[in-house]
C-alpha cells in the first residue's frame, strides 16, 4: 500500500495536540508540538494526566500531520497517557520523522519500545516502588535504549531515591544513555533530591518541570 494511502487509513485517538515550551528531557525550553494520545495501561499514584486516560477523538495521521505543520515547530513529542498502547503509535512516529521533525516519544518503560522508528528520541521511565507500577516495567526495553535515549527516574521519597541509584548501578545506565531525574510534585522536596544527587555525584540530569514552574498546569499554556 502507498504511502500516502496510509497515512488517510491509519487512525489513533488523540487527547489534545498543542504548542507550548518542553517541560522536560534534554530539549527543555524548546518551542514544541505535543501530541497526547488517550489510554494508558498503568495507574500510577502521582499520574498529573488522568484525563486522557479516556475520551479524546479519532484522527487519521492526515490530519494530525496537517495540524503539527500549523505550529510551525521544528521539535514535537508524542505523549500520553501511554503512547505506545495505540498500535498506530509506530506509523505516526515514523511519519513524523519522515516530514522532517525532531521527535522524542515519552513512554511508560510498560510496552515494547525496540519497534519504536530509529530517529525516534525515547524517553522512558523506570517506575519506581512509590509510583505503585513498579512490576510493569518491561526490562527487556533497556537494550533497545542508544546514547541519545533518556530513561527517567520520578522520586517520591528516599526509598525511591535509593532503588533508581541501585537500578542505575546494577543495569549500567549511566553506560548506556542519558539519565533524568525529578521530584514528584507534592511528594519529594526537590531541593532535598538535588542534595543527594550532589551528595552522591550521581551521574544524572536533575530537572523540575518547567511547564508547571510557569503555569501550573499540564498542557504549558
Amino acid at each position: 500500500m502507498a504511502l500516502a494511502a496510509q497515512v488517510e487509513m491509519s487512525r489513533l485517538r488523540i487527547s489534545e495536540i498543542f504548542y507550548s515550551l518542553q517541560g522536560e528531557s534534554n530539549t527543555v525550553g524548546m518551542p514544541t508540538v505535543f501530541i497526547r494520545l488517550t489510554g494508558c495501561p498503568l495507574r500510577c499514584g502521582y499520574c498529573d494526566t488522568t484525563y486522557a486516560f479516556k475520551g479524546g477523538e479519532w484522527q487519521t495521521l492526515e490530519q494530525i500531520l496537517a495540524t503539527v505543520a500549523s505550529f510551525g515547530a521544528r521539535y514535537v513529542t508524542v505523549t500520553g497517557g501511554e503512547p505506545l498502547a495505540q498500535r498506530e503509535c509506530l506509523g505516526l512516529l515514523q511519519a513524523l520523522c519522515d516530514a522532517g521533525y525532531q521527535v522524542s516519544l515519552e513512554t511508560s518503560g510498560a510496552l515494547d519500545v525496540c519497534q519504536v522508528d530509529a530517529r525516534v528520541v525515547k524517553v522512558m521511565d523506570l517506575k519506581t516502588p512509590a509510583s505503585g507500577e513498579m512490576e510493569k516495567n518491561l526490562l527487556s526495553n533497556i537494550d533497545c535504549l542508544t546514547p541519545k535515549d533518556q530513561v527517567k527516574f520520578v522520586i517520591c521519597d528516599q526509598a525511591d531515591y535509593l532503588w533508581a541509584r541501585e537500578q542505575i548501578d546494577t543495569l549500567h545506565l549511566d553506560r548506556r544513555c542519558e539519565l533524568l531525574i525529578s521530584p514528584a510534585q507534592g511528594l519529594q522536596d526537590a531541593t532535598e533530591l538535588a542534595d543527594w544527587v550532589i551528595r552522591d555525584r550521581l551521574q544524572v540530569r536533575f530537572q523540575i518541570q518547567l511547564h508547571k514552574a510557569l503555569w501550573g498546569n499540564v498542557s504549558g499554556k
